[in-house]
């Protein structure tokens, strides 16, 4: 009850509008958001990166329905990138991309050549300028996964992008009831991707509501990218998941640099620590900008404890 009060949250203006009022200390945002511009998220990267993490670098923003906000957040990619390439993190780092935030949300655009006037060939285009930019630095792009309402086009998407940039990486909700057939069409020679439990709230006709369902279906999911020719990225902070991933990967015959976990920027830093010292590639996201709202309210969804951080944080006056 709690983590779906939450999540309804997260959608809302008003209490949006509140929170985002109140005087609180910059470190409550700060433990999950590094900051509000590129300079800020490039710091952070460069300490992890020298901590022999991986990086994939999210801009805040979502559900975006004006066409100027979608350019205007393609270009904070493109700056971005750019940045990466100058400070040397281009390799070790990777960009995650919304597609609402870049015109997926949008519906029949006037004035716009080229794009067909649809949100979803909105976001096809917009994001490929994206990929062709992560390719010119030498990195690439990973397709963040939204509410079950844009899973199809998301993939669709994928699926047109992919004809040009093979690397760009998926990602899958193993909550959602259709996600192993997703894994199973996923698992090919070359394709990236990023497994993950899911943190919207979806109804019980699109997706598992127990936990223990949810962490079955992560581990049936976990077994088809592993026994797959993809490249599997384990998105869980779950300790069980990681160990079972460990077996799961062994079982299958991949080494440690044939799949790579990923966690999120602020939890569980020492297991992040830890799985790096043991020789596995871990990847951490990093989210950045001034859009934290949605963002942060899934995060106290997903984790009672980060909820009374955050709780303590409001009536702190230091």
């Amino acid at each position: 009850m709690l983590r779906q009060s939450l999540l309804a949250l997260s959608r809302s203006e008003q209490v949006k509008d509140l929170i985002t009022r109140l005087p609180l200390s910059r470190g409550v945002v700060d433990r999950y958001i590094p900051g509000d511009t590129t300079a800020e998220a490039m710091a952070v990267v460069s300490e992890l990166v020298d901590a022999g993490m991986l990086v994939s670098l999210d801009y805040l923003g979502e559900h975006t329905h004006d066409a100027a906000r979608a350019e205007a957040t393609v270009q904070v990619y493109l700056d971005l990138l750019n940045a990466m390439s100058a400070r040397g993190l281009a390799g070790p780092s990777e960009v995650s991309v919304k597609l609402t935030a870049v015109g997926q949300s949008l519906g029949h655009v006037h004035g716009m050549p080229g794009h067909g006037g649809s949100g979803e060939q909105i976001a096809l285009e917009h994001t490929r300028r994206i990929c062709l930019a992560a390719r010119n630095v030498g990195t690439s792009v990973t397709l963040d996964m939204e509410d079950h309402t844009t899973t199809d086009s998301t993939l669709r998407i994928l699926a047109e992008l992919r004809k040009d940039f093979p690397e760009t990486g998926a990602v899958l909700q193993a909550y959602l009831l259709r996600t192993e057939d997703d894994c199973r069409k996923l698992s090919g020679t070359g394709s990236r991707v990023r497994l993950c439990k899911g943190a919207y709230d979806e109804p019980a006709s699109v997706a598992h509501q127990s936990r223990i369902d949810v962490d079955l279906a992560y581990v049936r999911c976990l077994k088809i990218l592993m026994n797959g020719e993809g490249y599997p990225m384990v998105a869980s902070h779950d300790p069980r998941m990681v160990a079972i991933a460990e077996e799961v990967a062994q079982r299958a015959g991949r080494g440690k640099d044939d799949f790579e976990f990923q966690m999120l920027y602020g939890i569980r830093p020492d297991e992040q620590r830890r799985i790096v010292a043991d020789g596995y590639r871990m990847r951490v996201y990093v989210p950045y900008g001034d859009e934290w709202y949605a963002y942060l309210m899934r995060r106290l969804a997903e984790r009672p404890s980060n909820l009374r951080f955050f709780l303590r944080s409001l009536v702190s006056t230091k």
